[in-house]
């Protein structure tokens, strides 16, 4: 495993030929727009370049980088496995060696403050949340969230390669997407600050769970069913959160889930006039008969006997 830092990096790319980054930026846009340029692991890491003790003169600029192989992220304060699609901001300030593992896979994009002048983005770069945090601006991604920024990096690398008069505004403009997704994610680590790993992983789910209901109309469908399901979008491990589940709640993923359904169907069967295959449908049960044979399980009750129960109850 080789170690590398930023500076490394980019003197590896230019082949140690430059002691400026801006040898490997498109020419001419310096003066107009400053740096900006993005770049793919998979193209530029296919063969091994010989290392070099010279150094790129990279602390001017600021970085987005979306790895997607396996490496290891080192601050000076504490070391991060990357194991799955991680999202990384880097400031100018902000010391980090790279470690790779094995092949490597993702984009990064580099980039100066020039590039987001006020006048041209209405940003400060150094006032936004995830360049002025404390914490290491780093985020594993969730599936929807790989797609998303997948999509990002294939828009600016078929942009710059393009000829519009305006592509370092698209180019602005997709970098900012970027940083604001990282803020939201941000944001979200953020709201449990003094909670331990397991705590907010607890949390997450829970918001993730509670977030899909009440269910207002047969029209609307559960999205997220299984414990896979859950710890896809949470971006971790479903072993990890089958066992942070169990320490914290008590109960697996499955009872969980299971349990906050069965709240959910009790209440359309007592509430609403709608079908039981229409409930069904809705709290993402393939058809009525797997549904019947969960809520008998659950309460020793059809959903035709508990609803009928209710409704003699109702009465009395």
């Amino acid at each position: 495993m080789q170690k590398t830092s930023f500076e490394d990096l980019c003197s590896s790319l230019s082949n140690g030929s430059s002691t400026d980054l801006s040898a490997l930026l498109p020419e001419g846009i310096q003066h107009d727009v400053g740096h900006f340029n993005v770049f793919n692991l998979t193209d530029i890491m296919q063969e091994p370049r010989e290392k070099t003790s010279m150094s790129c003169a990279s602390r001017a600029f600021y970085k987005i980088s979306f790895l997607t192989g396996q490496s290891l992220a080192e601050y000076p304060d504490r070391a991060v496995e990357i194991s799955r699609p991680t999202l990384i901001f880097t400031t100018p300030k902000s010391p980090l060696y790279w470690s790779p593992v094995g092949r490597q896979t993702g984009h990064f994009c580099v980039f100066t403050a020039e590039f987001f002048h006020p006048t041209t983005s209405g940003v400060i770069l150094d006032e936004l949340p995830i360049f002025k945090s404390p914490e290491h601006p780093l985020y594993a991604l969730s599936d929807s969230d790989i797609a998303r920024v997948q999509g990002i990096f294939d828009n600016m690398e078929a942009e710059i390669a393009s000829n519009y008069a305006y592509k370092y505004d698209l180019l602005r403009a997709y970098a900012l997407e970027l940083i604001h997704l990282g803020q939201k994610l941000q944001s979200t680590v953020m709201l449990h600050p003094n909670h331990s790993a397991s705590a907010r992983t607890t949390s997450l789910f829970l918001e993730l769970l509670e977030r899909q209901f009440p269910l207002e109309s047969p029209q609307q469908r559960v999205a997220l069913r299984t414990a896979k399901q859950f710890a896809d979008h949470l971006a971790v491990h479903i072993n990890h959160l089958n066992k942070v589940l169990k320490e914290t709640t008590g109960l697996t993923t499955t009872e969980l889930i299971a349990g906050r359904i069965l709240q959910e169907a009790r209440a359309l069967l007592r509430l609403t006039d709608w079908s039981i295959a229409e409930i069904a449908d809705s709290l993402g049960f393939s058809d009525f008969a797997h549904f019947a044979k969960f809520f008998k399980n659950e309460t020793s009750l059809s959903p035709g006997a508990f609803r009928s129960q209710t409704k003699s109850l109702n009465y009395t």
